[in-house]
């Protein structure tokens, strides 16, 4: 039997999904890029999966979008 995905992931757990650091995804939380709740008054973060996964397909579409205005020429390496 397959176990639920939690719906609120915390700080260190984002970062282990996109491979980067906690400090970069605190960043882009306290940027507003990434939405998130603060919890009590010692600060802890959430960021909720479905909002996650609505942050990576925004990336996607932006990544996209930057492909297509930046195309590859042949001495660009």
């Amino acid at each position: 039997m397959t176990q639920a995905q939690p719906r609120f992931l915390t700080l260190d757990q984002v970062a282990e999904e996109l491979s980067t650091t906690t400090a970069q995804i605190y960043a882009l939380v306290r940027r507003g890029e990434l939405p998130a709740i603060k919890l009590g008054g010692r600060g802890q973060w959430r960021i909720e999966r479905t909002r996650l996964e609505e942050y990576i397909q925004q990336l996607y579409g932006e990544t996209e979008q930057y492909i297509k205005d930046n195309p590859l020429t042949g001495g660009d390496d």
